[in-house]
Formats: structure tokens, C-alpha cells, sequence
């Protein structure tokens, strides 16, 4: 098979590999659609946001939707021919947090296109339970899209309650912060969207933002004069982290998505005299999928 190759010093090749095979309780993947993620750039540059490391370099890919090729042994309720979107995290199945469904919370979590081989490739093994059904409705692109941004920021989003009544703001407009405008726009908010790419502003002023800002710093300072509802951050830039806080009024809520390694904030002025309610966004519970796909084809494009 072909794959796209990593070799963590700012490259990329396409390699010729051997196709995997399925053991017990996997299922191989005919790869369709891979989207790609801003985490995918930690990988190429050899610094990847996720540890992990792969023999001959990362073959990245965590947002991958196909068709089920082959069935290993033991593997029940998959058929070959089956569409599937694939969940990006291996758990062992056995703890807490697997039995709850929150494979990424695993203590022995590995990442699909980090810890293994990804879906930046023709085929890919995983085990069966990370094969989600896919809606016929739903294209494989799509289907690539819902597994990670599109899922995350609707889990984040059901975390936070957006609803009507809401106004939220969107920092970064790239595919996580898009994804995030439009699911904080189906859910009946007033959304705000700040990014300084001029293109980024438009996209999300398609996905249905009431206003789309640069990251300016009077504007921003007026917003936070302003005060809105909840903040959704989704650069992992430090200034963007700060701005999330500061805009959020008393009460306030602020979902923090964007990967950053370390941000310094003021805790008293941002959060304890403003009673605000801080959560971490990373990615979904598999019980959810269905629910997110539901969600996706009732509001969204297909």
C-alpha cells in the first residue's frame, strides 16, 4: 500500500509499505477520506503533541472514514463492505474510563496516526470497537470530519450548554475554530469569530458567525468590556487563551481546545472574581457518535 510518511525533520514522502493484516478483534480499512488536523504538524516538525513514535517515521491520520476490507478473527456485528468512521484513541478496554466510553482518559491510550500507524495511508488496522458506523447519509469526507472536529466541539459544546440564549465566542477560525462556529450556530447562538487570517474570517462568516473580528486589540477590548456568555479557544495561542478569559463576563464559560503547552493567566482576575467555569476540550466519548452524527445530518451540509 501507499503511505504518507513523516520523518519528523519538516518533510514528506510517500512510501510504498506492506498492507497491515488484522489479528484478533481488529478490522482492516480501506482508507476514503483523512482529514488533516493542526496536531498533524507537531508530527511533521518531530515534535508531536501526542508521544509516540513509529518505526521509519509517522504515518499521521486521525481523522479517517472507509469501508471495511477485512474482518480478523472473532470480530462480530462488522460486515466486509461496512462504512465506518474510525475513533482516533486505543484503549485498554478494561479500565474505568474505557468502560465509560472515554477511550482518550485510557492510562495505556495509544493515538492513531501517532502512537500508531495512521489513516494518511490506503489501508489501516484497528480494533473493532473503534470502527463507528457511518450514516449512508453522510459522505466519507464528512465522515473523516465528524470524528474529531466536528465531534469534539459538539462534546464540548453539550459540556458547556450552549443554547439560544448564548453569545459565543469563537477564537481561531481554522478547522477545529470552523467547526466550532458552526455547531455554537445549529445550537441557536449569537457567534462571534476571531481569527487575523482574513480568509479564516470569511469561512467562518459562511458557517453562519453573526460577526468575524481580527484578533485586534481594541476590538477585544471592547468585547471584553462588552462580556459574552462563553468562549471557545481553539488556537492554543497564549494571547487567544487570555483574551477567552478576560471576555468571558461573571460566570462566564470557556471551553479551551486549541493545544497549547503552557499559557501563564491571572486566576483572580480571570476566574475566581468572575465565578468562571474553565473545562478542557479533547475529543469525544464513543457512546456519543451517534448523537453527533444525528446532529450533524439534521443542521449540517452532508
Amino acid at each position: 500500500m501507499k503511505a504518507v510518511v513523516l520523518p519528523g525533520d519538516e518533510t514528506t514522502t510517500v512510501q510504498e509499505r506492506p498492507d497491515p493484516a488484522p489479528g484478533a478483534g481488529e478490522v482492516l480499512v480501506r482508507v476514503r477520506a483523512s482529514a488533516v488536523c493542526g496536531s498533524d504538524m507537531s508530527a511533521f516538525r518531530g515534535d508531536p503533541v501526542v508521544g509516540g513514535s513509529q518505526e521509519g517515521g509517522t504515518v499521521p491520520g486521525h481523522e479517517v472514514a472507509g469501508e471495511v476490507a477485512e474482518l480478523g478473527p472473532g470480530v462480530l456485528g462488522l460486515s466486509v463492505g461496512d462504512r465506518v468512521a474510525v475513533y482516533l484513541a486505543l484503549g485498554c478496554m478494561r479500565c474505568a474510563y474505557c468502560r465509560r466510553g472515554y477511550l482518550m482518559l485510557c492510562p495505556h491510550c495509544q493515538i492513531v496516526g501517532f502512537h500508531q500507524q495512521g489513516g494518511d495511508a490506503e489501508l489501516i488496522c484497528v480494533p473493532a470497537v473503534n470502527c463507528m458506523p457511518l450514516p449512508d447519509e453522510l459522505s466519507m469526507v464528512a465522515g473523516a470530519v465528524v470524528t474529531d472536529m466536528f465531534g469534539t466541539q459538539f462534546s464540548v459544546q453539550e459540556r458547556l450548554g450552549v443554547s439560544g440564549t448564548d453569545t459565543v465566542l469563537v477564537f481561531g477560525l481554522g478547522p477545529m475554530g470552523a467547526a466550532a462556529v458552526a455547531v455554537a450556530k445549529a445550537r441557536g447562538a449569537h457567534v462571534i469569530g476571531v481569527d487575523p487570517v482574513e480568509g479564516r474570517r470569511e469561512l467562518g462568516a459562511r458557517l453562519g458567525a453573526d460577526e468575524v473580528i481580527p484578533f485586534d486589540e481594541a476590538q477585544l477590548h471592547e468585547l471584553a468590556a462588552r462580556g459574552v456568555d462563553i468562549a471557545v479557544e481553539c488556537s492554543g495561542n497564549k494571547g487567544a487563551v487570555n483574551a477567552a478569559l478576560d471576555a468571558v463576563r461573571p460566570f462566564g464559560k470557556v471551553g479551551i481546545v486549541g493545544e497549547a503547552r503552557e499559557v501563564p493567566i491571572r486566576p483572580s482576575d480571570q476566574l475566581i472574581r468572575k465565578l468562571t467555569t474553565v473545562i478542557g476540550g479533547w475529543y469525544f466519548p464513543i457512546w456519543q457518535f451517534p448523537g453527533i452524527t444525528e446532529f450533524m445530518l439534521r443542521h449540517t451540509c452532508r
